[in-house]
């Protein structure tokens, strides 16, 4: 239940919540103008943080110039609204700044996680329409045959590293293209981004990410991770899958806040030292990295984090009791999926903020009616304590934006009760008798690996 803050703003969680969907929602919704050009241009919209740990502060005026730039030599080469164009590469500038481009023209944004080997990138783009793939020097040798990348590419490759071929290089296309004029408005049904999710059999899922989606994401960065003005916001998830696309990106552009990236590959000395050089406040991450933390040691004493959160797999109850000694704070499990965005947290939020019970994921989120169904029926909830399949109530959930599976009829159908009321999320577990949820285990065959759900087509 809501409760008031002293001196906050006495607007309700559904009020806010009623707000954004309708921002994100209207018919003329402008996925540039809403997660860039409406903010101040001298705000800092990110903080990208190199691997020596020098760093750059990106305003939304240098966005909001650099993407319009690329978005007209991405124009120049086809792309318009609805075209898909792929991102492989690291958390940089560049990945930024392409994707707003991609959002400008009102085309859709395919994020491919560096990890992926050559077969799992086909898999995502050919035959979806993908008419660019974006990428970087280190991933750049993926695309190639000689890498074992399967059959023909039917897209146009831009670097930022080495031109090889036909490549075209991001430097170059930036420098001698205008800005676009305007940024092309899309509406909330429109998707803006496709991601692809893995499942119990076949290959991977495409989900379509409307932006309207956003409300929900905005939703969660703002009550589960009380992501503030003041904070220095860290989310170290990779933005090649939901959480770090969500959450890294998506959400601080639509709130106008700063998030921090750090484009290197993870080490525990690395991280302590962002922690620390950069004043981290508020830091959210898979429990595979506080795992390693704490295996590593040597926690800096001049730390001021007020938020730890993680998200992706389940958080095991030692790693919360070391984090309250280490970090100050303890982490607070959160839990989501590709199709939904996050849905059940321990909200950091003041109005929504409660004593944490061992072991568990939180209560249902604002916007979100979760239940427990017996997993002998499609629709009967089963008692408390008693696990069952984790279901969220469509008609009840007004952030609930997932329709279904690119081209996939049967396989939506395999996610949805026969009345279409509940969506299975394909996990299971009980509830007490306060409504906190305590996770039990996967419903399917989808492996955890590092907190990223990989199927075992992959």
């Amino acid at each position: 239940m809501w409760k008031p803050v002293q001196g906050a703003l006495l607007t309700s969680p559904e009020q806010r919540m009623a707000d954004l969907l309708k921002t994100f929602g209207e018919p003329a919704a402008c996925t540039a103008y809403l997660l860039c050009d409406r903010h101040p241009s001298d705000a800092v919209a990110f903080t990208l943080v190199s691997k020596d740990l020098t760093s750059h502060d990106m305003t939304f005026a240098e966005l909001r110039d650099r993407s319009s730039r690329m978005a007209s030599a991405l124009a120049a080469l086809g792309v318009g609204a609805g075209d898909r164009v792929a991102t492989l590469m690291g958390k940089s500038a560049e990945l930024l700044i392409v994707s707003l481009a991609i959002w400008r023209l009102g085309a859709v944004q395919v994020p491919l996680f560096t990890a992926f080997a050559p077969p799992a990138i086909a898999l995502r783009t050919i035959g979806n329409g993908t008419k660019a793939v974006v990428t970087d020097a280190d991933q750049r040798p993926k695309l190639d045959p000689e890498s074992g990348f399967p059959g023909e590419r039917p897209w146009q490759i831009i670097t930022t590293g080495p031109v090889t071929g036909s490549d075209l290089a991001f430097s170059e296309l930036l420098e001698s293209h205008a800005p676009q004029p305007e940024p092309v408005a899309v509406g909330g049904d429109a998707p803006i981004v496709e991601l692809f999710t893995s499942g119990t059999a076949g290959s991977p899922k495409a989900v379509p990410i409307p932006l309207s989606a956003v409300a929900g994401f905005v939703m969660y960065q703002e009550f589960g991770l009380d992501h503030q003005d003041t904070d220095v916001f860290w989310n170290a998830a990779d933005p090649g899958w939901a959480y770090g696309l969500y959450y890294a990106i998506i959400g601080p552009l639509a709130l106008g806040r700063r998030s921090l990236l750090l484009n290197s590959l993870f080490s525990a000395e690395g991280t302590w030292d962002v922690l620390s050089r950069f004043g981290v406040t508020n830091f959210t991450a898979g429990p595979t990295i506080y795992r390693k933390l704490r295996a590593a040691g040597g926690a800096p004493g001049d730390l001021r984090l007020r938020c730890c959160s993680a998200a992706g797999e389940p958080l095991p109850p030692d790693v919360v009791d070391w984090a309250r000694e280490a970090l100050g704070v303890p982490v607070r499990d959160h839990y989501g999926l590709t199709e939904t965005g996050m849905v059940i947290a321990h909200a950091w939020h003041a109005a929504l903020r409660t004593d944490l019970k061992t072991g568990s994921m939180g209560r249902p989120l604002p916007g979100w009616s979760v239940k427990i169904l017996r997993e002998d029926t499609n629709s009967a909830e089963a008692a408390t304590g008693v696990p069952g399949r984790v279901a969220i109530d469509v008609a009840d959930s007004p952030l609930m934006w997932f329709k279904g599976y690119l081209g996939a009829p049967e396989r939506t159908a395999e996610k949805f009760s026969p009345d279409g009321r509940w969506f299975y999320t394909g996990d299971t577990a009980a509830q007490d008798e306060e409504g906190v949820l305590f996770f039990s285990g996967r419903g399917d065959d989808v492996i955890l690996m590092a907190g990223y759900r990989i199927g075992p087509f992959e």
